[in-house]
């Protein structure tokens, strides 16, 4: 039995296949086309909120199919996609119950089927106007002072919304409060309302406005219910007494009373003005009273507020007074007096009841019981006066007069600092003062004729000026006040400006050139610069001044009266006074002076130069010729016969008294040696030719017998030299060791 159930269920899934291919084949073989597609808006694409709307997405497909193909409809607002449904209708539709602001905007669908798509154009959809807001209100009934909470929503919008609430007045037209606000995150708002004293019957009206793009929609105002207002309390009375007229002297009593609510927390505070001055107030009760002695100062208008939290309720009244009498008046002969001059003060009423008492008072200090007064003034009667008169209770006091009793000035003193000396630049403070006089007093200070500078004191104390005189100055300083008296001048003061030394520069009198044996003449001098001035004269390289004076001049003079080269040279110059900063000494220029040699002694330093050189000349000459003059007799002395020189072992005979006599001919015996050397041997030698030449000279020998001779050999040395010289001989003798 199963095996049959499944044989037979393999056979209806191959016949489902075949069906499920045969369709296939078939769905290949078909051809679509989507023709086209549109929308509709019903009822338009304006449409009024509240209303609804119905977008309707209208396709058009054709197909070689009996069958209509299944295709998708895709539904846009402001390119976003809000429905999406697959169908074989031509129409789709979406529908939009009671249509908002926030359903406004760009509407388009789609159509997709297997791979071809198309879409329709956008339509723009308007939903005008807002629905209506709802009011609510927390309370219906409040007391004057108390707040209500206002409430406007518009549950269907969606925010941003922004809200006008305004508060009316019942039968008033016009609304006596308006306050906005913008919900940007609900679609509700609360406002709080305060009641004012003057309400009495309340409503609100609540208007919503929506913004969509850049069109805003705005709904009907709707009004709220009625809020009844309570008050607190009463409107504030006064009660004035006595009744009638009121004359000064009568006891002046005025009352402020309010009515309170029993729904009052607590009692307000009244206040009673005099104009704007406070005379009477009350916090714990409901009344405030003001009671006073009339006088003609209490005519005024009076005013009453009462004053709780929020609310503010204000009464006026005008009380006039009664005079008595009329206010008295203080007359002076002058206000103004020099010192010693009379003063007089006489006070009077107009009417002048006779039952008035009098007193004169200075600064509120009593100093006559009487109508008049009269005294020489002095500086200590300066000052305010006044007058009071009184009747009964009724006291008056008149104007105010101010006197000014003037003390004459003294001479004024004029001074300044003289412990230190006054430096050309420098600021000077002169002092002016007069030590006995009434201030204020002006001063003005004179700088030789000219005006320098003014001043005002309210005292005695010294006026100071600051001046920076340049040169020696005179001041004087003249002092004024309110006496009649002219001014005062001072003495004069005589300022001596030291001036500091300015642009040292050194030059030469004569000339940057001097002859010597001539005079140098250099000056030092200053552009300017008060005395006394050191000067001092240096040499370059050198340290100490070669010259140093002080003088009351611009110029310093160093005389030299014989120059010599050694004065020649580079010179500068420093100049200092006592003004100087710091005792600087300032530095002149650098003067170059040369000294040179005059004519005639260089023509006598060339004559004893010459001379010098020619007598070198002649000394040298006749030591020349001395010297070839004995050349020429040293061979014939040499000639003349002489003892052996040597001995027969070839050495010196020392003993032999010929030596001795040899050195007289300018000879040089050296041991082992045989030669004699001239004396001009370190002379520079002459170039000659030497000859010689033997010859056999026989002589008696002093120590053997008569008949015996000696034989000598002589060597006569000649010397050939240059034609233009003198021929030059000598002989050298030596003897026969053998004696032959």
């Amino acid at each position: 039995m199963r095996l049959r159930w499944t044989q037979g269920g393999n056979m209806w899934l191959g016949v489902l296949l075949t069906l499920q291919l045969c369709s296939s084949l078939e769905g290949q073989e078909n051809s679509f086309t989507i023709n086209s597609i549109q929308m509709q808006m019903l009822p338009g694409q304006e449409v009024r909120n509240g209303e609804n709307l119905t977008l309707q997405c209208i396709v058009d497909v054709s197909t070689t199919s009996s069958v209509k193909p299944q295709h998708q409809v895709l539904f846009y607002k402001d390119d976003v996609l809000f429905h999406n449904v697959s169908s074989t209708k031509n129409t789709e539709s979406y529908f939009i119950s009671k249509a908002r602001v926030y359903n406004s905007g760009t509407y388009k669908c789609t159509v997709i089927l297997n791979n071809k798509e198309k879409t329709t154009v956008e339509y723009k959809v308007v939903v005008e106007g807002v629905s209506n807001p709802r009011v609510t209100l927390d309370k219906k009934e409040v007391i004057e002072g108390g707040v209500v909470k206002v409430t406007c929503s518009v549950p269907e919008e969606k925010p941003p919304v922004h809200f006008i609430i305004e508060k009316f007045e019942l039968n008033v037209r016009d609304f006596k409060q308006r306050r906005e606000k913008t919900a940007n995150n609900q679609n509700s708002v609360t406002l709080e309302f305060t009641v004012e004293e003057q309400d009495r019957v309340i409503s609100f009206s609540c208007q919503a406005s929506v913004v969509f793009g850049t069109r805003v929609e705005i709904s009907d105002s709707v009004r709220s219910d009625l809020v009844t207002v309570r008050e607190s309390f009463s409107n504030p009375k006064f009660h004035i007494s006595p009744k009638g007229v009121i004359i000064e002297g009568d006891q002046l009593l005025i009352k402020c009373t309010i009515q309170v609510t029993h729904q009052a927390q607590s009692f307000p505070e009244i206040i009673i003005q005099k104009d704007k001055e406070i005379v009477a107030h009350s916090r714990n009760g409901s009344e405030a009273v003001y009671s006073v002695m009339a006088t003609a100062e209490h005519n005024s208008n009076y005013t009453c507020k009462v004053e709780a939290s929020r609310i503010s309720k204000v009464s006026s009244i005008m009380v006039n007074i009664t005079e008595l009498f009329s206010r008295p008046k203080l007359k002076s002969s002058a206000t103004r007096l020099d010192q010693g001059e009379s003063l007089r003060l006489w006070c009077s009423i107009p009417g002048a009841p006779p039952e008035a008492n009098f007193t004169i008072q200075k600064g509120g200090m009593m100093m006559l019981q009487d109508q008049n007064l009269t005294k020489v003034a002095s500086e200590r009667d300066s000052g305010t006066y006044t007058c009071v008169a009184g009747i009964g209770k009724v006291v008056k006091k008149s104007n105010e007069v101010q006197i000014a009793v003037c003390e004459m000035l003294s001479k004024p003193s004029i001074f300044h600092d003289s412990r230190s000396e006054v430096i050309k630049g420098q600021t000077i403070e002169v002092s002016c003062q007069s030590i006995n006089g009434t201030s204020p007093i002006s001063y003005q200070l004179l700088k030789g004729s000219d005006l320098l500078a003014s001043q005002n004191m309210s005292s005695n104390e010294p006026a100071v000026f600051k001046d920076n005189p340049t040169k020696d100055v005179e001041y004087q300083c003249i002092a004024d006040n309110c006496h009649s008296h002219a001014s005062m001048p001072s003495k004069i003061l005589r300022v001596k400006v030291i001036a500091p030394v300015e642009e040292v520069k050194l030059s030469s009198l004569m000339s940057e050139e001097v002859e010597s044996g001539q005079a140098i003449v250099l000056r030092c001098s200053v552009k300017e610069g008060s005395g006394p001035i050191t000067y001092k004269f240096y040499k370059e390289k050198e340290n100490k001044p070669f010259h140093q004076v002080t003088l009351n001049d611009t110029q310093a003079i160093w005389h030299k009266p014989k120059a010599s080269k050694d004065q020649e040279g580079q010179y500068y110059c420093l100049a200092s006074n006592r003004a100087t900063p710091s005792k600087n000494f300032l530095q002149s220029n650098i003067l170059a002076v040369r000294v040179y040699l005059a004519p005639w002694k260089k023509g006598l330093i060339a004559v004893v130069v010459i001379a010098v050189i020619i007598a070198v000349l002649l000394l040298g000459a006749r030591f020349y010729f001395l010297k070839k003059s004995k050349a020429k007799q040293m061979p014939v002395e040499m000639c003349r016969p002489a003892a052996p020189l040597l001995n027969s072992n070839n050495e010196k005979t020392l003993s032999d008294p010929n030596t001795e006599a040899n050195r007289h001919y300018g000879y040089n015996e050296d041991v082992g040696n045989h030669a004699m050397k001239p004396l001009n041997e370190n002379k520079e030698p002459l170039t000659l030719d030497v000859e010689y030449t033997e010859v056999e000279v026989t002589s008696p020998e002093p120590h053997r017998g008569l008949g015996t001779k000696g034989t000598e050999t002589v060597y006569s040395e000649i010397r050939k030299a240059d034609p233009d010289l003198v021929e030059n001989r000598y002989s050298r003798t030596e003897g026969s060791l053998d004696g032959t």
